[in-house]
């Protein structure tokens, strides 16, 4: 019978580079800028759409979906990846 084989079995698969602390935390404030940036640009979109009949068009339905899913594509994401960084490693488990 053939045998399963994981990552871990394979050395090497994955291989990792020292990245010095100043570089995570760099990286975890320009996400956290582009997180809230992208939060509050997206939800100023959304509710100008919701505000104002005469943005209903068929073409501008396609932008306020654009604007709800990057709203939250920021809203889940960023919290995590700068969580992440902060911590300077994955934190969520191998399942996570």
């Amino acid at each position: 019978t053939p045998q399963k084989m994981a990552v871990q079995d394979v050395p090497g698969a994955f291989p990792t580079v020292d990245v010095p602390d100043h570089a995570h935390y760099t990286i975890g404030v320009v996400i956290l800028i582009v997180g809230i940036t992208g939060t509050l640009g997206n939800f100023l979109v959304i509710y100008a759409f919701c505000r104002s009949r005469s943005l209903r068009t068929p073409a501008n339905i396609f932008i306020i979906n654009l604007a709800i899913s990057d709203f939250l594509m920021s809203i889940t994401q960023s919290p995590v990846f700068f969580t992440n960084s902060l911590h300077k490693r994955w934190i969520f488990g191998e399942k996570g």
